[in-house]
């Protein structure tokens, strides 16, 4: 369902995803983590299409990201770091614009809606302003809305972060039943292992940029001596705190670098 070739993506001087490779199979959970900065959410970015990569390989679904890039749209729903939603619309107005926008039928969108209202436990607040719910309503209603479409993937990049455990369980509990139920491929990045550990069947660990190790939360601890996924990690990437906003700062400026020097 997803092939990544020798993919890298530079900013200037700037190897912010440096020469990797994984394959992801249809209907499989599959967790990418990493260390802050360490090149997670660039790739999200090269494989929804929201940043073309430096050099490499990438398909969706036997689609050539590049080449293709609106039918590729087609074929996931992403849930993103910072919050999308519309807080001025009502619940049901929200998933209503994203169900227009990718042009599902007017009768298999208000089916697709309640569906998914429903399972997602929001069918009470479907006439409320998104602005009057909690966190974990949000997020809710964010994965409802980008499953709306009926997706071959689902992108969640850190879709629990700040959540309670409850409402952590509660998501999860969900998604992994739409995995069953319609097969759809989760691609997950999170913070928290015990979720990882959890609900993904293979993972993948980014660091600097490369990608340090593939396997199953089993095979990690095995390969690594360890008792926990969490162990696993801090076994492979360190145990050195990283400085996110320093990461993202040398991105910006050696972005700055490349444009001003295309201007001259």
């Amino acid at each position: 369902m997803i092939h990544v070739a020798s993919l890298s993506k530079k900013f200037g001087e700037f190897m912010a995803v440096d020469d990797i490779s994984f394959d992801v199979a249809a209907g499989e959970i599959f967790a990418f983590l990493g260390p802050n900065g360490a090149g997670k959410t660039t790739t999200i970015k090269m494989l929804t299409t929201l940043l073309t990569p430096t050099s490499g390989a990438l398909e969706i679904d036997g689609l050539n990201v590049r080449t293709h890039s609106n039918e590729v749209r087609k074929k996931f729903g992403i849930v993103f770091q910072d919050p999308s939603l519309d807080g001025d619309m009502t619940c049901a107005e929200n998933m209503e614009l994203h169900g227009v926008f990718y042009h599902v039928p007017r009768k298999v969108r208000a089916e697709r809606i309640e569906y998914l209202l429903k399972l997602f436990e929001l069918s009470e607040r479907r006439k409320s302003l998104v602005k009057t719910f909690s966190g974990g309503m949000k997020r809710r209603l964010e994965i409802a809305r980008g499953l709306l479409h009926t997706p071959k993937i689902l992108f969640l990049d850190e879709p629990t972060l700040g959540l309670d455990p409850q409402t952590r369980n509660q998501l999860w509990t969900i998604v992994k039943r739409l995995n069953q139920e319609e097969q759809v491929t989760v691609f997950l990045t999170t913070h928290y292992m015990d979720e990882a550990e959890r609900v993904a069947q293979r993972i993948a660990i980014i660091d600097h940029g490369k990608i340090v190790a593939q396997n199953t939360p089993e095979g990690l601890k095995s390969q690594t001596g360890t008792q926990s996924l969490e162990e696993a990690f801090l076994s492979l990437t360190g145990s050195t705190i990283r400085d996110e906003a320093a990461n993202s700062n040398d991105q910006l400026r050696q972005m700055a670098k490349m444009w001003g020097g295309n201007r001259r």
